[in-house]
């Protein structure tokens, strides 16, 4: 890291010396490090290596955080400081030592934050899913939420840089054009983590110990549990969907629509990630039923 670096660093953490770095990740144009002080804390910083774009998903992340520590959901990291481009949150102590399934304990957290509700979809501000930016404008309807912000604007996104197959695209073209049969309108809106697959997930010793890197707003929260079946870590299991629906029910029509919110994570991975994930994107259309 460079010395400019790290003297904002420390700057930020009010002069605290910087002893020990590591990187623990670098994606999207930010390094994420694990630091320690000479105070003997730890922290977690991310920072630009190279920005490309205007929007700023270090500020975006900042800003969740604060509103999710404010709102005592302390699953998540504290938010310690930031500016444009550092971004400086406490550190969770986690291993790899995860559960063999879920226990009451992880969807008790998961149901705390969804029984966070709004009177409708969106955020106060747009946040991040892999560095890329999630509009939030907020809508009344949350078909026309999830059409306009998440479904379009991804398959928009991969049209402009590099379209898929034409028989793939026709196919998501028409689901976009019927899509107000296809999806509730009017579900309970719901806080959401907005990026709740494996690897956000930290375990200690097969406790659930914190979730990081938020993208949040206000949504239906079965797209949040279709997120988790379609990754499909090896904890959630085939009964996680009834476990889940004791403590929030879940709607009858659920396995009809669930592949579509799957199907956004599945673009989104095309995007971001990799395009052998059309074959899944494929998939997913067809379990579509016309």
């Amino acid at each position: 890291m460079r010395d400019k670096n790290i003297e904002k660093i420390q700057n930020l953490l009010n002069n605290q010396k910087i002893i020990k770095t590591k990187l623990i990740s670098s994606s999207f144009g930010i390094n994420c490090l694990k630091i320690k002080t000479s105070s003997e804390k730890n922290f977690i910083v991310k920072l630009y290596k190279n920005k490309k774009n205007k929007f700023n998903s270090i500020k975006a992340e900042a800003k969740n955080l604060t509103f999710l520590n404010k709102k005592k959901i302390n699953i998540f990291p504290k938010l310690i400081n930031h500016d444009d481009t550092i971004l400086i949150m406490e550190y969770i102590e986690n291993n790899e030592i995860k559960p063999k399934r879920i226990n009451k304990h992880f969807l008790k957290t998961i149901t705390t934050i969804h029984k966070v509700q709004s009177d409708k979809y969106g955020f106060s501000f747009d946040t991040q899913i892999g560095g890329m930016q999630q509009k939030n404008k907020y809508e009344k309807n949350w078909m026309i939420f999830f059409r306009e912000n998440r479904l379009y604007n991804i398959y928009n996104e991969i049209c402009k840089t590099k379209p898929m197959p034409k028989q793939i695209n026709k196919k998501i073209e028409i689901l976009l054009n019927n899509l107000n049969n296809r999806i509730p309108a009017k579900p309970k809106s719901s806080l959401l983590h907005g990026d709740l697959w494996d690897g956000n997930i930290l375990f200690k010793n097969k406790k659930l110990v914190g979730l990081i890197d938020p993208g949040s707003f206000f949504g239906h929260s079965e797209m949040e549990i279709a997120y988790l079946t379609w990754f499909n870590p090896h904890y959630i299991g085939s009964n996680f969907v009834n476990d889940y629906s004791k403590f929030i029910s879940i709607d009858k029509n659920y396995s009809s629509y669930e592949p579509i919110y799957q199907l956004y994570y599945s673009l989104m991975n095309v995007h971001l990630w990799d395009r052998i994930y059309i074959k899944d994107v494929t998939r997913l259309i067809n379990k579509i039923k016309p």
